[in-house]
Parts: structure tokens; C-alpha cells; sequence
């Protein structure tokens, strides 16, 4: 085959493959790598006043609110502020804790305890607008996370350690709210 015909044949090959790069790399344009691809970039600072209670347990909303403080520092971009001026605000009110006995022995002591937490959570820019977005792209004003541990008196669990252990999943929980959607 002469140098003619072999140029022919490889000069459609280049072209497709150098319009393939061209679609593809085009195509991935507005995609980010790394940690900061799942956080907003219009963000990058955020106040979190002490969360409100509506439960008679005591401190529970610091308690609550230093958690998350610690899960935004530890696992978003996010810098957390003491007090505004930020560009958002995160305010959450924790509307119910709950205890009911799952199981109990022969003496009506109970052998394990369900306990559970609910918090409302809402998320606004500095302009007042709603950063959470659900289901198709829909600002969210108030998001409901419900959060239940199971508590074993028998094996040395106690209130403290049920709650402790709900509070560590309901920061997680909330700062998940955190992510861009989709």
C-alpha cells in the first residue's frame, strides 16, 4: 500500500478519535474532583447559633450544636463562624425525644430501650434564601431528621451513652443536608 493510500485511511481515524477527546472533555467540563465537588461553591463560611429544644432535657441543643460544629470543621469545606456576618446560617430545633421499651424481662424491666430524637433543620444564605434542595431541585424551608438508638441497660448502657450516641448520628445526618444535591 503506498504512503498515499495509508494517509488516506488514517487521517478519518485521527479526525474521529480527536473529535471523540474534543465531545467527551467538553462534556465533563462542569464536573468537579475531590471533597469540594460535593459542597457549594457559593458557600464558604456558615454561623450555627445553639440549636432550640422543645424537650425538657437539659443542655441538649449545646450538646447537639457543638456536634455538629465539630462535623462541619472535620468533613465539609465549610469554615464554621461564631456569628454572622457568613454567607449561610444553620439553625436547628430539636422537636422531640423519645423513649419506649422494646423488650422487657420477667419482672417488667425492660431489657431494651428504644430511644430516638427528631430535629428540624433549615439552611439560609445571607440573603435569606434557602440553600437545602430536595427532590427535583426544590428548596426545602424546614427539613425533619429523625434519629433512634437502641439502649441495653444489661450491658452497662446508659441514657447518657444512648444519647451520645443519637447526638454523633444526628450531626452526621444533618451536615449529609449540607451536600449539593445530584
Amino acid at each position: 500500500m503506498s504512503d498515499a493510500k495509508r494517509r488516506i485511511v488514517f487521517l478519518p481515524c485521527t479526525t474521529a478519535v480527536g473529535a471523540l477527546l474534543v465531545t467527551v472533555l467538553a462534556g465533563c467540563a462542569g464536573y468537579q474532583i475531590g471533597p469540594q465537588a460535593l459542597f457549594r461553591p457559593d458557600v464558604r463560611t456558615i454561623s450555627v447559633p445553639v440549636f432550640e429544644s422543645d424537650t425538657l432535657r437539659r443542655n441538649l441543643g449545646e450538646w447537639l450544636t457543638e456536634a455538629v460544629i465539630k462535623e462541619i470543621e472535620q468533613t465539609t469545606t465549610y469554615k464554621v463562624v461564631g456569628q454572622p456576618p457568613s454567607d449561610s446560617t444553620l439553625t436547628g430545633r430539636i422537636v422531640r425525644n423519645g423513649k419506649h421499651t422494646l423488650t422487657e424481662n420477667r419482672r417488667d424491666e425492660p431489657n431494651a430501650i428504644e430511644h430516638s430524637l427528631v430535629v428540624q433543620i433549615q439552611w439560609l444564605n445571607a440573603q435569606g434564601g434557602i440553600l437545602i434542595e430536595r427532590t427535583f431541585g426544590i428548596p426545602t424551608p424546614l427539613v425533619d431528621i429523625t434519629v433512634t438508638s437502641e439502649l441495653v441497660p444489661q450491658a452497662g448502657q446508659s441514657i447518657v451513652t444512648a444519647q451520645q450516641h443519637l447526638i454523633q448520628n444526628l450531626a452526621s445526618q444533618i451536615v449529609g443536608q449540607l451536600e449539593m444535591p445530584w
